[in-house]
């Protein structure tokens, strides 16, 4: 089946091995960049100034617009404003709010200036409850500026670790006790020659924010990310999609801008090539996809991003809402996902609803990207379309697969890779190697060693795997993944024990809606209850089983399944804030029951029926 015309660059790829290490390059040099994010503001401000840069529902449903002049001419109001307040890298600004046109407007004010902001998750405000995160990141910090949207949503967690003497910056509501100031307060004319003098005065390497990790270690790390690294990246995503600039991108988009994927990418995207971005209050929850599916079925995007979970919903909504394909189909020519490996049968779902409303398939596009690089380094414009593949390198990005503990690990350098972590100078020693690469920890293999151009799949987190007591290697990653596909829609996550014991295990985390389904109780039945049901046991024991029939060694035979019925912990580290499983903190803190389900009968648990 054909897929629908869309412009794309010509992967070609130099590939060289050196010292046991093999070497991957683009052949395509990246073109020139602009010194700083914003001069593709004033450019489109000065191009195309009444376009809608970017728009967000109001209270009363309808869009609310701000074009690029309007934005250019509210970034210097916001900007000047933002003088006074002292600001530098040492005394960042720090936003707490999500996505809204609030955060949008002062973050971009701090980027004129050339004043790091930080936007935090709302997670670690709103979820968490000892704001342990937050708390450590207050400290690294050491913030000379708060902005919150809502100041009654935020109070106790601003009570708790905002300093008393540290000014604040509200959208709407107070903070018992604490002095703010109103952000459309900072609207007020005020005189912009400092300001625009100040945005003469930023370049290259002036730090454009702080974005911080939620990955396998337990405290954020704080990753430097320049004006240099925004706009390097933008550019090879632009030689990658040429097509962002034969019609330039209409997103709708959900992705929080705390996380690399949704405020470096995305956004950058619509700024980049001149755009409009309509942001998407929904999420890919049973609770709040409505209103992306409100938004979609108002506004036809020429790309869509979001992750493996937003995906499934949306396509089951596509599948049988005929107003829906109209709209979203209308102008789409680029699928993207992120966060995850998006399962083969959600990717199958898709090409076939496109084939039937279109005559023709949408490309699904992926890659492999990281916060320390802005994000992304590789993309599926390759000759392959499956699901693990993440490509080749883009323009710009050197790859160097260094072999580490039988794999081989990931490494990247380039204009677009953070010169490192901020005051942690001890991480970035081990972060970086001997040649300036920055260690990914991310296992890749040629996905045909017979032909190395094809490209790249990923293979697993290396510090995942492990060995077990008998010195068989556990390559996690696959197996995880195809835990996780098998045992669709039942599965949420899953952990894989076993570093040190003679068998593998599972620390199964459901998912409760379609496990609920599956027992046929009451809506009042407990969480233990919908999991020790006949039905759901049964399931469990089909799914061991199917596992195991491919399996062809103790590398790959499972000895017990067990579900969770307490869900991973934010506060413990178990959980992200990008909703993602820490499979070292889920390992360290149920350590217990880990060694209890190896020599002990559980009600949750279901056993191997045949021993290896």
């Amino acid at each position: 089946m054909a897929y629908r015309e869309v412009a794309l660059g010509m992967p070609d790829v130099r590939i060289e091995q050196r010292a046991g290490s093999l070497y991957l390059t683009a052949r395509e040099p990246l073109q020139a960049l602009p010194p700083r994010l914003l001069d593709r503001l004033l450019h489109w401000a000065e191009v195309r100034g009444e376009q809608t840069f970017v728009a967000r529902r109001g209270a009363d449903g309808q869009w609310q617009r701000i074009s690029y002049r309007d934005m250019l001419e509210r970034v210097r109001q916001l900007a000047a404003h933002l003088l006074h307040y002292d600001l530098s890298p040492e005394r960042p600004l720090v936003i707490l709010s999500g996505n809204d046109l609030e955060h949008l407007q002062l973050a971009l004010a701090a980027l004129y200036i050339g004043v790091p902001y930080c936007p935090v998750s709302p997670a670690y405000s709103l979820v968490a409850k000892d704001y342990g995160k937050l708390r450590h990141i207050f400290e690294l910090l050491e913030p000379g500026l708060v902005m919150a949207a809502d100041g009654a949503a935020f109070s106790r967690a601003i009570q708790a670790v905002v300093p008393a003497e540290t000014p604040l910056l509200l959208v709407q509501g107070e903070v018992e006790g604490r002095k703010s100031r109103r952000f459309a307060s900072l609207l007020h004319p005020l005189d912009r020659a400092a300001a625009d003098a100040a945005f003469l005065r930023t370049g290259p390497d002036t730090i454009a924010k702080f974005l911080f990790t939620s990955g396998s270690t337990r405290m954020p790390k704080a990753v430097v990310t320049t004006q240099r690294m925004l706009c390097a990246n933008q550019q090879m995503l632009l030689q990658t999609f040429p097509e962002f600039a034969r019609e330039a991108p209409v997103l709708v988009d959900w992705l929080p801008w705390n996380h690399t994927f949704g405020g470096s990418h995305n956004v950058g995207i619509v700024l980049y090539n001149g755009g409009t971005l309509y942001l998407d209050d929904g999420r890919p929850t049973p609770q709040s996809f409505h209103e992306t599916l409100r938004n979609l079925k108002e506004i036809s995007p020429t790309a869509y991003l979001t992750v493996p979970k937003g995906w499934e919903e949306l396509v089951d909504a596509l599948e049988r809402d005929a107003e829906l394909r109209e709209t979203f189909f209308a102008r789409i020519k680029l699928f993207f996902f992120a966060g995850a490996g998006l399962g083969q049968a959600i990717w199958d779902r898709l090409d076939r609803v496109a084939e039937r409303h279109c005559g023709e398939r949408i490309r699904m596009m992926a890659g492999l990207g990281m916060t320390e690089t802005a994000p992304s380094c590789t993309f599926t414009t390759g000759p392959l379309s499956m699901a693990g593949y993440v490509g080749l390198p883009a323009p710009g990005c050197e790859v160097r697969l260094a072999p580490v503990d039988g794999k081989l690990e990931a490494r990247f350098r380039g204009p677009h890779v953070m010169p490192g972590y901020w005051r942690q100078a001890e991480l970035n020693g081990p972060a970086f190697d001997e040649e300036g690469f920055y260690r990914s920890g991310d296992a890749l293999r040629f996905a045909d060693p017979e032909h190395p151009e094809w490209g790249l799949m990923f293979d697993g987190r290396i510090a995942e795997d492990f060995k077990l007591s008998s010195g068989v290697f556990v390559s996690v990653g696959p197996l995880r993944a195809r835990v996780i596909l098998q045992g669709a829609p039942y599965v949420q996550d899953v952990v894989i024990t076993g570093p040190d014991r003679q068998r593998i295990g599972l620390l199964v985390f459901p998912n409760l809606v379609a496990c609920r389904e599956l027992a046929q109780l009451p809506a009042s039945a407990t969480v233990e209850e919908v999991l020790a049901a006949p039905a759901v046991l049964s399931w469990l024991r089909g799914l061991l089983h199917d596992l195991n029939c491919e399996a062809t060694g103790l590398a790959s035979h499972i000895a017990w399944a067990c579900l969770m019925a307490e869900a991973p912990s934010l506060d413990a580290g178990e959980i992200t804030d990008k909703g993602s499983l820490n499979q070292r903190a889920v390992l360290t803190r149920r350590n217990t029951l880990i060694d209890t389900l190896y020599h002990q009968t559980h009600p949750l648990c279901v056993q191997a029926e045949v021993a290896v």
